[in-house]
């Protein structure tokens, strides 16, 4: 009979798609899940200040509760401090690091200079945690192949000579995504509504997307389009002021509940990406299960997202964004039988299908440090 446990599930940055991570394991797993959870802003001051807080909750948790069997910690704290802070009441409990992202590897915005403290907090994590789990390959080598050189960036005293320890505690565990939810549709909206459904924030380049919006329009291609998730414009004077002329092709804008981003999904003929970071994709994921056609660039996690049969139809090279986004825009019904079974085949990523995998490696990890 498989064990269950008690996990302590720390998320200091509860909201989007961490708190969607979270929700999702605690709905799904065998074992008992403990959440202490932070509001997900101020994310530097989450990073500097949730280890005092999240102790001080861990503590009234383990008078109620007792001492958890494993903690599971979304990278947003500093985990050497929480644990410092509960060392005299939580036990030895088997540490797991999940990361979502890090700033070791994120791109900084033109202009502005890296946080190198933000990058040392990311380090220290993953040194005192016994299994750092990456919700991608993509992720785990791209952290892989940037430490060195951070390492080397100290006065003295490196720690270079702990890189093989960290290297080997990291694992690929993907990210389980809600889609029993979502159902797949392969009708088409006249005309072709396309979707954007990421953060409207610079790593995602939105200027990318409006731009090729624009060129096409001037070209005379019909389309209407969406824009949701995160800081996306919601206010009408945000909308006209970032899209000119083309607010009036907007189907929907800004940060949607999720029955009404369900149905949204439902609609959408195309779903288009010119994101600079991505080490997942729940969003791509999501919409490709119900039917989008993806234009996404070759590149971060994508390709691994994607399996390689259906690479050459979904994947545009560096600035081809608008060549293909005008290619599928033209002949839709022929792009939807490019990409027949691709929604199916994203179904691997349904929390259904991924949580006996997190639950038996939470038992291993258990079981190992008995």
């Amino acid at each position: 009979m498989a064990t269950k446990l008690k996990v302590l599930l720390l998320e200091p940055f509860h909201s989007g798609s961490h708190q969607a991570w979270a929700e999702g394991l605690i709905n799904h797993t065998r074992h008992e899940i403990s959440l202490i959870s932070h509001p997900g802003s101020f994310w530097r001051w989450r990073v500097r200040g949730s280890a005092l807080t999240m102790a001080e909750k861990t503590q009234e948790l383990v008078n109620e509760k007792g001492k958890p069997d494993v903690v599971l910690a979304s990278g947003m704290i500093d985990l050497a401090a929480w644990l410092g802070f509960t060392k005299r009441f939580i036990g030895d409990p088997p540490v797991v690091l999940y990361q979502h992202e890090n700033q070791l590897t994120y791109p900084v915005p033109s202009g502005k200079s890296p946080d190198n403290s933000m990058k040392f907090v990311n380090w220290k994590n993953m040194a005192i945690a016994d299994q750092i789990w990456f919700n991608s390959n993509f992720h785990r080598e791209s952290v892989k192949e940037a430490l060195p050189e951070f390492l080397k960036n100290v006065p003295d005293m490196s720690h270079l000579h702990l890189l093989e320890q960290v290297t080997e505690k990291m694992q690929v565990v993907p990210v389980g995504v809600e889609l029993s939810e979502i159902a797949f549709s392969d009708t088409v909206q006249n005309p072709p509504l396309v979707l954007w459904n990421h953060r409207w924030e610079y790593d995602k380049d939105p200027e990318a997307f409006i731009t090729s919006l624009r060129k096409l329009h001037e070209e005379g291609i019909q389309f209407n389009f969406a824009v949701t998730g995160e800081s996306s414009p919601q206010d009408p004077d945000a909308i006209k002021s970032q899209f000119g002329k083309l607010s009036e092709f907007i189907f929907s804008s800004g940060h949607l509940p999720r029955s009404k981003y369900i149905s949204l999904l439902s609609k959408a003929d195309v779903v288009v990406s010119s994101s600079m970071h991505e080490f997942f994709g729940i969003s791509i994921v999501e919409a490709l299960s119900a039917g989008a056609i993806p234009v996404l660039p070759k590149r971060l996690s994508y390709p691994e997202i994607v399996p390689e049969q259906w690479h050459d139809f979904v994947f545009y090279q560096s600035e081809e964004m608008t060549e293909r986004l005008r290619e599928v825009l033209n002949d839709i019904e022929n792009w939807k039988k490019n990409v027949a079974g691709l929604g199916e085949a994203m179904r691997r990523f349904d929390w259904v299908n991924v949580i006996k995998f997190y639950d038996d490696k939470l038992e291993e990890i258990f079981i190992d440090a008995c």
